[in-house]
């Protein structure tokens, strides 16, 4: 299997997340996705990184949504989606998302599969620190390969708004 670039549809997926429910890639097609791959929770750097997009997260999610105005017949702009991956297991991500106050979904990968999809499963049996943004016609169009954990907020931030507003 290759790994994904920019360009292509994203893989989709099914993973337990930590609003009890199923969740497949899917389900948010017509939104901009931010699906980012975290090694472990609980460790510094993964706690960082969810962190500061918890304390970003109405800005990110805000970025280029446009509601029409009443006398306009367009549609409002999709939101922004964030979900966060890692092989831990739904009971770990439910403590970690509750503990730091995350106000997006976690999803399990403990199988695996989708970090093996995304080319971000490392030998050690966790995922590398990876985040794609897919737009609402579920392709990827930006790859974060290298993550500063306590900025990706930021670089999210810039990335979506120079993808979204132009």
């Amino acid at each position: 299997m290759s790994n994904p670039e920019v360009g292509k549809p994203a893989p989709n997926f099914e993973a337990e997340s930590t609003s009890g429910k199923r969740v497949r890639l899917a389900d948010f097609k017509g939104s901009w996705v931010v699906l980012y791959f975290y090694p472990k929770a609980f460790t510094p750097g993964c706690t960082a990184e969810s962190c500061a997009l918890r304390d970003s997260f109405n800005q990110i999610t805000e970025i280029g949504v446009v509601l029409p105005s009443e006398d306009e017949e367009t549609e409002p702009m999709p939101e922004t989606i964030i979900l966060g991956v890692s092989t831990d297991k739904i009971e770990t991500q439910k403590k970690f998302k509750a503990e730091y106050n995350l106000p997006f979904d976690l999803l399990s990968d403990h199988e695996k599969e989708i970090s093996k999809a995304y080319g971000v499963l490392k030998i050690t049996g966790t995922a590398e620190r990876k985040t794609f943004i897919i737009n609402p016609d579920g392709n990827i169009v930006y790859i974060f390969d290298k993550v500063n954990a306590s900025k990706h907020d930021e670089e999210v931030k810039e990335v979506l708004s120079k993808l979204r507003l132009n």
